[in-house]
């Protein structure tokens, strides 16, 4: 079956088996230029059998079809990464957990923010994002000792920003939202990366009453920036639209974060993956082969 898939549909399935689900608008934003292309492709690759998809229904309306790792696109990243292939009912219960959890519009949001990245380098290629991993990834590189929602790593202009993402939802009160940071400079402190926290928040009342409540970002111990999805709705997350804590009403850049962190990413060791490999890249497989590691496209 091999020699019909294509680079694009091994891509797929990384990002499936990393996030756990996509939409299908999310798949065509990052991987084909027309969604009527990415709908005929998705439907061949579920009659292979390399992912499947469902329908979520919440509160009596029916959302958008949502696509899975189906059993051969799992057996393809097990095997690329070493690992054992897992069987039908492994992959019958893997697909059951995500059908039913009660966090899917949380998983949607989060996934939905590096998707708009990525969608917004296909558009300007100076840009890229370097690297995008899950909150059960990122958890696991670090200790275990913070829970992003995510961490990406984004290039552009010649400048590069890590961060940890925290998404926003609405259901969480301010004093929950402000005490996750308590592990972020723990980690720090003990050798971790000093990547800043972004807080994608839900509205601009509530991304106000955060950036109120932090006060000064110094006296927390790590970069802290804010912003609200209503706001950055037309712009996307890599555009002027993050508030630096303590540092007044302006709004800034994604890569303009990477002074706000200065140099202080730590050393590389257990409790910090240094910068990402060139195989990090969500997209690699669509990279030329002889483009320069660690650069933008031209």
């Amino acid at each position: 079956m091999s020699w019909r898939l294509q680079p694009r549909d091994y891509i797929l399935a990384a990002l499936l088996d990393e996030h756990r689900t996509l939409t299908t608008a999310q798949i065509s934003a990052m991987l084909f230029t027309s969604e009527r292309t990415c709908r005929n492709r998705l439907g061949a690759l579920r009659r292979l059998g390399f992912v499947d998809g469902f329908i979520p229904i919440r509160r009596g309306r029916r959302l958008a079809t949502h696509w899975l790792p189906g059993l051969l696109s799992a057996r393809y990243v097990a095997l690329r990464d070493g690992g054992r292939p897992p069987s039908p009912r492994v992959m019958r219960e893997r697909q059951d957990r995500v059908v039913a959890t009660s966090h899917l519009a949380h998983v949607d949001v989060t996934n939905q923010f590096f998707v708009d990245l990525i969608a917004h380098a296909r558009r300007r290629p100076r840009g890229r994002l370097a690297r995008w991993w899950s909150g059960t990834r990122t958890a696991a590189a670090l200790g275990r000792r913070v829970h992003p929602d995510g961490h990406g790593v984004w290039r552009a202009g010649g400048r590069e920003v890590a961060f940890f993402l925290e998404t926003d939802l609405g259901t969480e009160n301010q004093s929950v939202l402000a005490a996750k940071l308590g592990p972020y400079h723990r980690l720090q402190l003990a050798g971790g990366p000093g990547w800043p926290v972004l807080f994608w928040m839900s509205t601009p009342a509530r991304e106000a009453n955060l950036l109120a409540r932090l006060g000064s970002a110094t006296r927390l111990g790590v970069p802290v920036a804010t912003a609200n999805q209503l706001h950055a709705r037309e712009i996307g997350p890599a555009g002027r639209v993050w508030t630096v804590a303590g540092s007044g009403p302006g709004r800034v850049r994604l890569v303009d974060l990477a002074s706000v962190a200065g140099s202080g990413t730590g050393t590389v060791g257990p409790l910090n993956p240094g910068p990402p490999t060139p195989d990090e890249d969500p997209l690699y497989l669509l990279r030329p082969a002889d483009e320069p590691a660690g650069r933008e496209p031209n």
